[in-house]
């Protein structure tokens, strides 16, 4: 027989803690290595429930493997990973092998400490927030730079003197240049410009940046051909050295063109008149302050990538009638509508449309929506929309006639005019008008003929 101090010795070393739990679920036993000071002194547990030290989702995983033990009694042993609690705020976790001393004996637990590991993890994840953080931070800042690059009316080209590339640019920088950002974006400085190769325009640059008098370098545009003057400034950032270029046209114009621009801009902000800029299938890529006002978005993200006919009552019916319409014929104007908003409001709009073409070469479309409601306050009441006639030949049937013929003289009366009214909407287009109706191409036609819209089979 072994010696029992021995045996302790050995199952001190083989684990971080032993833990002797009876049948009865109570802890018989524990034993803790001195080489683990953070476990600390345990003797407590000692004749106590071994699952009062163990977190709720622990006591789960701790009962489900007993009872696979005793189902299988010749079961390996498997790790199993339960968290401790003690004194109500010390939670550390152990790494278990459960042991079955006696076939109809309590259990043995020789556990590792986790701690450590969990700690590393901690702070792996502590490192990959902060980690984060700092790329938040860091798109914010660029972000920050691009809005105020763009913004800015001076033309301004930002290059990198070794390579001679440019880095970056704005697009007043572009337009005076005769290329778009992305084309020059990248692309050899020198390229930009007739006669002159990379590190002749390079050398005249440190020239100029180091002149005491500021001084400027004649070029001319490859593109446009147009006689710019070139500015360069020398800075540091990150212990790299980068040129910021200023261009200048020599004939005025460029300024002309990028304050129109800014005019055209200020225009689309400010007017009172929505405004919309859709692809070729009508889904929303750019819309004005005042389409959101009518539309009952917070920011234009709410409705960026949603399609057009998500806001008309009429739906893809007048979508695909206006971009059918402005595709064929370039524009169509004065088309009556209505709008709904996201919280289900509706506004009477009279829409113009234009088929726009992006860089790209794709087609898209520019949608122009005016409020009418205002104009049209007093013609939204049911007297005003029948005319006076009708009614009149309907009036003169009471006592003449029953309730229900009234009511259906009525009915043909306003059946008449909704279909007046969608085939003068649709431009005598009849599936768009049957289909703004809700009816079948044959219905449509029989309803016409019914009310005397139709003259002979050949009309249609």
């Amino acid at each position: 027989m072994p010696d029992p101090t021995e045996v302790q010795n050995i199952v001190e070393q083989a684990g971080d803690m032993a833990v002797y739990v009876s049948d009865d679920g109570e802890v018989a036993g524990i034993s803790v290595n001195p080489d683990c000071p953070s476990l600390g002194c345990l003797d407590h547990w000692v004749g106590r429930p071994f699952k009062n030290f163990l977190t709720f989702e622990s006591k789960e995983k701790f009962d489900l493997r007993v009872a696979a033990m005793q189902a299988d009694p010749d079961m390996t042993p498997r790790a199993l990973e339960l968290n401790h609690v003690d004194n109500a705020t010390w939670e550390f976790p152990i790494r278990y092998t459960l042991h079955r001393v006696y076939r109809n004996g309590g259990l043995l637990l020789l556990g590792r400490d986790m701690q450590p590991i969990a700690e590393v993890q901690q702070r792996l994840v502590a490192e990959q927030t902060a980690r984060e953080r700092d790329q938040q931070r860091l798109r914010g800042e660029q972000t920050f730079y691009n809005v105020v690059l763009q913004a800015s009316e001076t033309p301004l080209i930002l290059v990198e003197p070794e390579k001679g590339r440019i880095r970056d640019l704005n697009g007043a920088a572009a337009m005076l240049l005769g290329a778009s950002p992305e084309t020059l974006s990248g692309s050899s400085l020198a390229q930009a410009f007739d006669g002159r190769r990379r590190e002749e325009l390079i050398e005249a640059m440190r020239a100029a940046a180091g002149s005491r008098e500021a001084r400027g370098i004649s070029l001319v545009a490859r593109r446009n051909e147009r006689d710019v003057t070139l500015h360069p400034e020398f800075f540091r950032a990150a212990g790299d050295l980068f040129i910021l270029c200023h261009l200048r046209s020599a004939d005025g114009k460029a300024g002309t063109t990028a304050e129109s621009g800014v005019v055209m801009g200020a225009l689309y902000a400010a007017t009172s008149d929505a405004i919309v800029i859709t692809d070729g299938k009508g889904v929303i890529r750019d819309a004005n302050e005042a389409f959101l006002t009518m539309a009952d978005a917070a920011q234009l993200r709410d409705i960026r990538d949603a399609n057009l006919s998500d806001f008309l009552v009429r739906g893809a019916v007048d979508t695909k009638l206006m971009l059918e319409t402005a595709a064929k014929q370039g524009r169509l104007r004065n088309y009556s509508t209505q709008v709904a908003s996201l919280v289900g409001t509706r506004a009477t709009v009279d829409v113009s449309v234009a088929r726009l073409r992006n860089p790209s070469g794709d087609f898209g479309f520019g949608f122009i929506l005016r409020n009418t409601a205002m104009n049209e306050a007093g013609e939204t009441e049911f007297g005003s929309v029948v005319s006076e006639e009708a009614m009149k030949n309907v009036m003169d049937l009471v006592g003449t006639a029953s309730l229900k013929e009234l009511v259906s003289a009525t009915s043909d009366v306003i059946e008449k005019l909704c279909i007046e009214t969608a085939v003068q909407l649709t431009g005598n287009n009849r599936v768009a008008a049957a289909e703004m109706l809700g009816l079948s191409r044959q219905s449509l036609y029989v309803k016409l003929r019914k009310h005397g819209l139709i003259n002979s089979n050949s009309d249609e």
